[in-house]
């Protein structure tokens, strides 16, 4: 097994919750040394956000499932950082660091010298990266920040759901997630250029400036007309068809990209015609038109069995698919191929986790050990600040 590329990069993680133990996960993941620093006795929260539980091989309880979706490969120890003694080992640890990560409220760490300036005092090499519901500056600056009230304030709730229904969420906290992989790339930038300059940084993550940036599409559809995006459930604002359909037994996403696809989708179903009419022909027309087109379509894929349109449309090469509950992700032969459901060794046993996406010469850059009992490492930890890193 090689080297990961992130060996020998030593993290202080004063985060909890999500979107900066997501960022700690996949910097584990990529080889580095994470330190999560937490509370005694209560640790991160979601230690406790269950049910369910994982368990261990004789049945008994461990920490919430949540916690272990986020923190594979760590080692935890339990400071308080209101007390002078736990400021001074969580300086200790910042100074044999490379990279902190918290989410505390704007100014919370300065009370206590922990922040980006009295880090830096001990350790000038080192890279902050604070990740807050709003940033640093700007009004908003000290108010606590959620996903969900980041996808609501960031405009994603108002494109999501049906066009006669309520605003809806994402089914997972994907503002914390992207605010989590935005870290990652911003860390591993700042120490690319700490290594050619030995210079830290302190990086400023806002939610709600993620959430905004990956409005993508929508936010330049909005800049080019002036006028807000609107929910359309499953269909897509920019192309036409790319959505949801009822089949005999079950619905089935048929999602054309050019008019290629769209003239292969037409002969599948035997409207051949569609493929030459002027209404349809190219996919600005088909966005411009698809108040005729789509029941049209639906007319005839309704009278196929899903399965057997999905191989229909993968022979021909028309990007389509079903819709899987979770359960049927996690059975689908390319799902278990590629290996994306993990165990991970723990003091408990293997635990059951999430692959890390990212494949590096063919190896899966997986942190190979389970998430930390609270303060598991701490004794060991402590030792380690008696000795030179």
């Amino acid at each position: 097994m090689s080297a990961k590329p992130l060996a020998g990069v030593r993290v202080l993680e004063l985060a909890r919750i999500l979107a900066g133990p997501w960022a700690g996960q996949l910097l584990a993941d990529l080889g580095a040394e994470v330190i999560k620093v937490e509370r005694p006795v209560e640790g991160d929260d979601t230690r406790h956000w269950g049910p369910p539980f994982l368990t261990d091989p004789q049945g008994g309880s461990l920490d919430a499932a949540y916690f272990h979706a986020t923190n594979r490969g760590k080692r935890s120890i339990a400071i308080d950082i209101t007390s002078p003694e736990g400021q001074a080992e969580v300086r200790a640890l910042a100074a044999r660091s490379d990279i902190v990560l918290e989410n505390f409220k704007v100014g919370a760490l300065a009370k206590y010298g922990l922040d980006h300036a009295g880090l830096s005092a001990v350790n000038p090499r080192i890279i902050t990266c604070s990740i807050t519901g709003f940033g640093q500056t700007g009004p908003y600056a000290p108010r606590a920040g959620y996903d969900f009230i980041i996808q609501a304030m960031g405009g994603a709730m108002s494109l999501t759901g049906e066009p006669d229904g309520a605003p809806q969420k994402s089914g997972v906290a994907y503002a914390d997630l992207f605010t989590g992989l935005y870290s990652t790339v911003a860390i591993l930038a700042a120490l690319h250029r700490r290594n050619e300059t030995g210079v830290g940084a302190h990086i400023d993550m806002a939610l709600l400036d993620t959430q905004v940036g990956v409005l993508a599409n929508q936010a330049l559809n909005f800049m080019a007309t002036g006028k807000a995006p609107a929910r359309m459930g499953n269909a897509h604002t920019n192309l036409a068809p790319y959505q949801t359909f009822r089949t005999i037994d079950g619905d089935i996403i048929v999602a054309v990209g050019n008019d290629r696809q769209f003239a292969k989708l037409c002969a599948i179903l035997g409207l051949d015609a569609l493929a030459e009419d002027e209404r349809y022909r190219t996919n600005p027309a088909r966005v411009n038109n698809r108040e005729t087109l789509i029941p049209t379509l639906a007319e005839a894929i309704v009278l196929w069995p899903r399965d057997t349109l999905a191989a229909k449309l993968e022979e021909h090469g028309v990007p389509g698919g079903p819709i899987n509950p979770v359960d049927a992700v996690f059975a689908d032969a390319q799902v278990v191929a590629r290996g994306m459901a993990i165990a991970s060794p723990g003091p408990d046993g293997p635990l059951p986790g999430l692959a890390c996406p990212i494949v590096i010469d063919g190896e899966r850059q997986n942190a190979h050990r389970a998430a930390p009992r609270l303060d598991a490492d701490g004794a060991t930890i402590r030792s380690e600040l008696n000795g030179e890193r």
